[in-house]
């Protein structure tokens, strides 16, 4: 039986006429209503005419999580007064719940994926709806660019609605062909925004640590929480372990306290989504409940101000989640849970002053996730660059070139980034590609059922009470009574399954940790790594690694790294999880890294020539080379001269006065005038240094060139200018009392040091390449007596005050008040008159 008066009292149906409309018109359209207005429940059912309005229609609804998917679905199913698997189903990865009656299917977006890889036509749906599209998780933005593609090509009677949680639809409209924005207004009570830091200073999260501090504050808030307000606690918290730890810290207050999130049980999804028995309840969520589900009877949010994002370091080879502070959008969408049902409170456990400089959004997960998978669609879509794809943000090219490398590698695309036979059943696998490579080689190494628990460990990560060796880990999942286990067993099932009855490797395949090794091999090759000692590994990526002081693997020759990440300020990643292997379990699943030549390096100031046998950054054996390539010894020296500067040639004083002679004209002529900087030099070796260089086999041969004799090469010969150089930058300056001064090219200003009383008789101040020279005066004694560049000025007013302070000073030599009159003088009165 339909319960008419609860579907009456959902704001969006105010919104339905416009969004018929919109349908009827354009075929497209962009839902706006906040969360608990029913854009997720009502609608579907409306379009669907299971509401009594309109001919009956298959609606396919796509949600972001299985939690939410599962939730959608039976409380459609409560609303027409019937269970999931009428005509109400849903279907996530590992469950369907789906009959031939159903009319709306609530699905996965990742489930819609490999749907329309499958049934490109859709055949039989006559709308989807895209929900959370606010949310940008990279496979509704994929959805949502396949269906468009759908639409234009092959369904222009597909009707396609993008619903979001937020009135920032713009781009969407856009995308969607300038769709109409429909908006529905929800019942939105006032909600008191309560400021809440931490006392003392927590440290800011990094990769997937948060302060403890923070957590105990958290809890202290929910405590205050409870204490001052009325109803039940939503709390927000970036992931499980942090749930699991502020739950710990709860245990004795007067309220249930429960866990929401993607790995909890069913059953307590449903006790929380239920309602309150009569007591009041916390509930500890992560982002999950910001739009995804209405929990009901909550007043007060409690928000520590973290949520966790997908990062990945394409260098290295790592990817993982990491924690973040929370958008300005994720805060409001937080704050707005205490205000559903009455008059609410939200506590921020942040200062207000740090609000203003938060993001005003979450990043797109397409700029900042690992994008195999997201390749592999589009190539499996026939658009192996993503070029064509109607996509709110391209995806970044650094990051899609990481992604081919990676599917080239498990010969999922070929060299031109088409897909292949085994590309497209890797992509029905519903996992990332690496992991389908794992389980299609793993099964024919150690049996398709041991492959498919290995790989089902590495899926989900298991928890961290299950510790950091693999094949214990899945040892404990095996006998393991908990949620975790169970989801576990479920997906062995169904990836057994989908390797079928005839895929090869069906025997035992060795003992339960050399399978684990192989096929974490298999999925991470570039993560295998050998013993350093003490506990530290190298990977093959050239990453250090390292394990916990209480770990049982630390005594390994070899791991396969299933899951590491590695802090900001770390220089080596943190292994979380691993298993042991040999030398030929990492060559047979990372033969591909191998690499077998000679190398000559510059290695602590001196060429090193080596036969290297390697397994990307790991050196598996290694012997000295007598006779090396040249051309390789030549490109060592010159990684030295790069590294350790050009010192290690010889420089004389007159080579280095010949460069400064050259940066000069460079400077003010330019060309042909040659640049002679560090990074000019080093890029034209060839120009300048050879055939010295060529000849040189090690760091003193470097010594032995002469650099001066080297330079003159790069002075402009073929225009004949060359033999200007002693004109336009003189290495010397005649002065009037007969002596040959160097002028000094280091500055801005060519200088000439010379002794004041040389100078007398010279009205003008010589110039260099038409650059006046700064003459630095000296006193007899050598020392700085006036610094001028117009010689002229100095005579007629500076003369006369050094004149007085000099005389007193060296009564023997000559000071005459006109200094024009006299001939200039390297000598003392008395010696003038001797001569």
């Amino acid at each position: 039986m339909i319960r008419t008066e609860a579907l009456d009292r959902l704001p969006v149906r105010t919104a339905v006429p416009a969004l018929r409309r919109a349908l009827d018109d354009r075929g497209v359209a962009v839902l706006c209503a906040p969360p608990g207005t029913g854009k997720t429940t009502l609608v579907p059912l409306v379009l669907a005419g299971l509401t009594g309005e309109g001919p009956v229609r298959r609606v396919v609804v796509a949600e972001p999580r299985r939690i939410a998917a599962r939730a959608a679905a039976r409380r459609m199913a409560w609303l027409l007064g019937e269970q999931p698997g009428g005509r109400i189903g849903f279907t996530v990865r590992g469950e369907r719940v789906v009959g031939r009656d159903t009319v709306v299917e609530v699905v996965t977006t990742g489930v819609l994926l490999q749907r329309l890889q499958r049934d490109q036509e859709l055949a039989g749906v006559d709308a989807v709806i895209i929900d959370e599209c606010h949310e940008r998780h990279l496979d509704a933005d994929t959805v949502a660019a396949f269906l468009l593609d759908v639409r234009e090509a092959i369904r222009p009677d597909l009707r396609l609605v993008a619903a979001s949680a937020t009135t920032d639809a713009e781009g969407w409209a856009r995308l969607l062909g300038d769709a109409p924005v429909v908006e529905a207004q929800g019942v939105s009570h006032p909600v008191e925004v309560l400021w809440a830091p931490p006392v003392r200073p927590v440290k800011p999260p990094h990769g997937m640590r948060v302060d403890p501090a923070l957590l105990t504050h958290v809890a202290a808030t929910v405590r205050r929480a409870l204490g001052e307000r009325e109803g039940d606690v939503l709390c927000f918290l970036p992931g499980v372990g942090e749930i699991g730890r502020v739950a710990g810290q709860l245990a004795g207050v007067d309220a249930e306290v429960l866990q929401v999130h993607g790995r909890a049980p069913a059953a307590v999804q449903d006790a929380v989504l239920a309602g309150s028995s009569g007591g009041r309840r916390v509930v500890l969520a992560t982002s999950v409940a910001e739009s995804s589900l209405t929990v009901p009877g909550v007043r007060v949010v409690v928000d520590s101000g973290l949520a966790r994002e997908p990062r990945t370091d394409h260098a290295r080879g790592l990817s993982a989640l990491t924690t973040v502070r929370a958008s300005q959008a994720a805060g409001r969408q937080r704050a707005g849970r205490a205000g559903r049902e009455a008059p609410g409170a939200v506590y921020r456990c942040w200062d207000q002053a740090e609000d203003g400089r938060l993001a005003r959004f979450p990043s797109p997960e397409i700029k900042v996730a690992d994008l195999a998978a997201f390749a592999l669609q589009a190539a499996c879509w026939g658009d192996p660059d993503a070029s064509s794809l109607a996509l709110l943000d391209p995806p970044p090219a650094g990051a899609m070139g990481a992604a081919r490398e990676v599917l080239e590698a498990i010969g999922a695309v070929d060299g031109g980034g088409r897909v292949t036979e085994r590309g497209v059943r890797m992509s029905r696998l519903g996992l990332h590609p690496r992991l389908a490579r794992a389980l299609l080689d793993g099964a024919r190494e150690v049996g398709a059922r041991r492959a498919a628990e290995v790989v089902a460990l590495l899926s989900e990560e298991p928890p961290r009470e299950y510790g950091d060796d693999l094949a214990a880990a899945l040892r404990t999942a095996r006998r393991g009574q908990d949620g975790y286990a169970a989801r576990w067993k479920q997906e062995v099932r169904r990836l057994s399954s989908s390797l079928g009855s005839g895929s090869p490797g069906t025997g035992k395949g060795g003992s339960d940790d050399a399978a684990a090794g192989l096929v974490a091999a298999l999925a991470f090759p570039e993560r295998v790594a050998r013993a350093r000692g003490d506990g530290a590994f190298l990977m093959a990526s050239g990453t250090g690694a390292e394990l916990r002081d209480s770990s049982r693997l630390r005594s390994a020759p070899w791991l396969a790294v299933a899951v590491a990440d590695r802090p900001s300020h770390a220089a080596s990643a943190r292994v979380r999880l691993a298993a042991v292997i040999d030398e030929p379990t990492a060559l047979l699943a990372s033969g591909h890294l191998r690499v077998r030549g000679e190398e000559v390096r510059w290695v602590d100031g001196e060429v090193v020539a080596r036969a290297v046998d390697r397994l990307g950054a790991v050196e598996l054996a290694v012997r000295p080379l007598k006779q090396p390539d040249p051309e390789l010894v030549r490109g060592a020296l010159v990684e030295g001269l790069r590294r350790e500067g050009l010192g290690l040639l010889r420089w004389t004083r007159d080579s280095e006065q010949l460069r400064l002679r050259l940066a000069f004209l460079h400077r003010v002529l330019g060309p042909p005038w040659p640049d002679v900087s560090d990074g000019a030099l080093l890029a034209e070796t060839g120009a300048w240094l050879e055939p010295e260089l060529s000849r040189a086999r090690r760091r003193a041969d470097l010594g032995r060139i002469d650099a001066g004799q080297a330079l003159r090469r790069l002075l402009p010969w073929a225009t004949g200018e060359a033999v200007r150089l002693d004109e336009l930058a003189p290495e010397r300056i005649e002065v009037p009392s007969g002596s040959r001064i160097r002028v000094e090219y280091g500055g801005e200003q060519p200088v000439l040091a010379v002794k004041l009383q040389e100078l007398f008789g010279m009205g003008e101040t010589p110039r260099v390449a038409g650059v006046p020279v700064l003459v630095h005066l000296l006193s007899p004694a050598g020392r700085p007596a006036a610094v001028t560049a117009d010689l002229a000025s100095f005579w007629q007013e500076g003369y006369r005050a050094v004149r007085a302070e000099l005389r007193g000073r060296y009564p023997k030599h000559p000071w005459p008040e006109d200094p024009a009159t006299v001939p200039a003088t390297r000598f003392t009165s008395a010696r003038l008159k001797r001569s």
